[in-house]
C-alpha cells in the first residue's frame, strides 16, 4: 500500500504499508514516478472546473473555530452551572469544548452561527483598553450623558462634551435609547469604570478651537488675592474684627510686647484679688469661731 500526496510542484506526505523487509530503488523510483504522473493528470482536471480555491467554504460544510481564553475566564464562558455555554448553543446551534488550559473549540456546519458563538465568546471574556473602538448600544440617556454597552455586562460612560466636537444642548439630538454608536475608549479609571468618546473618532473641524474654561465667580470666600466673605476679608485686606497680618488685632495688640506687660498686670491684678478674697473669708471664719466660744462660756456660767 503505497500513496504519495502532494501539487504540482512536489510531494507534501506519504505513506506506505509493507508486509516484507524492504524495497529496492527501482521499484521506489518507479512507482514515485507513477505517482507524479497520476497526481498531475489530476491536478489538471481539477483546474479544469475550479482554478483556484473559493473565497470560503460552502455553507454546508462543517467549520471548527478554537479561541483562547485566560484559565481563569472559563467560568465567565461556563457561567453558573454551565448556564452561559448553554445559552449559547441554544442560540447559535454551535457545539462548543473548553480545555482546562483555556481553549475553546467551536464547530458548526453553518458558518453565521459559528461567527455569532465566537462574537459572544469574545465579548464575555473582553478586557477593555485605552484606545480601542466598539460599537456600542445606547442603554440609558442622562442629562449629563449616555451609557452605552459595548459587550455583554460591560458598559462606559460617553460624556455630553465627548460625543461632538461642538456645543450639545441635549444628549437626545446626538443619538436616543437603542441607537448602535461607534466609540473609543479613552480612560478607565481605578474603579474599572470606562469613559468613551465620539468626539475622539470625529475629524476634528478646521481652525476649531478650545473653549475656555470658566473660572469660578467671585465671593463665597473662594477667591485667592480677593474677599473671602463678610468679616474676614482677603489675605492682605482686612478681616474684620480679627483684623489683617500687618494690621492691629485688638486686645492682642500690634506690638506683641506691649500686649504681654499687658497681660502680666492684668494677671497680677486678678492675683491680688484672690489673695483679698482669702483673707476676708479668714477674718470671716475667725469672727464665727469666736462667737460660738463666747456662746459656749455663757451657758457653763448659767450652769
Amino acid at each position: 500500500d503505497f500513496k504519495v500526496c502532494g501539487t504540482d510542484k512536489g510531494i507534501t506526505a506519504i505513506q506506505m504499508d509493507i508486509k516484507i523487509a524492504g524495497l529496492g530503488q527501482e521499484i521506489m523510483h518507479e512507482a514515485l514516478e507513477q505517482a507524479r504522473e497520476g497526481r498531475l493528470h489530476i491536478l489538471e482536471k481539477m483546474n479544469e472546473v475550479m482554478a483556484t480555491p473559493r473565497p470560503e467554504l460552502s455553507k454546508y460544510a462543517p467549520r471548527i473555530e478554537t479561541l483562547k481564553v485566560k484559565p481563569d475566564q472559563i467560568r465567565v464562558v461556563i457561567g453558573p452551572g454551565g448556564k452561559m455555554i448553554k445559552a449559547i448553543t441554544e442560540q447559535t446551534g454551535a457545539k462548543i469544548d473548553i480545555t482546562d488550559d483555556g481553549t475553546v473549540s467551536i464547530a458548526s456546519p453553518d458558518g453565521e452561527a459559528l461567527k455569532k458563538a465566537i462574537e459572544i465568546i469574545e465579548s464575555l471574556t473582553l478586557e477593555p483598553e485605552i484606545g480601542t473602538k466598539y460599537k456600542g448600544i445606547v442603554r440609558r440617556v442622562e442629562n449629563y450623558g449616555a451609557f452605552l454597552e459595548i459587550a455583554p455586562g460591560k458598559d462606559g460612560l460617553l460624556h455630553v462634551t465627548d460625543m461632538e466636537w461642538g456645543f450639545v444642548d441635549k444628549v437626545t439630538d446626538i443619538m436616543n435609547l437603542g441607537d448602535e454608536v461607534e466609540v473609543m475608549i479613552s480612560d478607565i479609571d481605578r474603579e474599572g469604570r470606562i469613559k468613551l468618546s465620539r468626539k475622539a473618532l470625529l475629524e476634528k473641524p478646521e481652525g476649531y478651537v478650545e473653549p475656555e474654561r470658566r473660572e469660578r465667580r467671585d465671593g463665597g470666600g473662594r477667591g485667592r488675592d480677593g474677599d473671602r466673605g463678610r468679616g474676614r476679608g482677603g489675605r492682605d485686606g482686612d478681616r474684620g474684627g480679627r483684623g489683617g497680618r500687618d494690621r492691629d488685632r485688638g486686645g492682642r495688640g500690634g506690638a506683641r510686647a506691649g500686649g504681654r506687660d499687658g497681660d502680666r498686670d492684668r494677671g497680677r491684678d486678678r492675683d491680688r484679688g484672690r489673695d483679698r478674697d482669702r483673707d476676708r473669708d479668714r477674718d470671716r471664719d475667725r469672727d464665727r469661731g469666736s462667737s460660738r466660744e463666747g456662746g459656749s462660756n455663757d451657758r457653763e456660767r448659767k450652769d
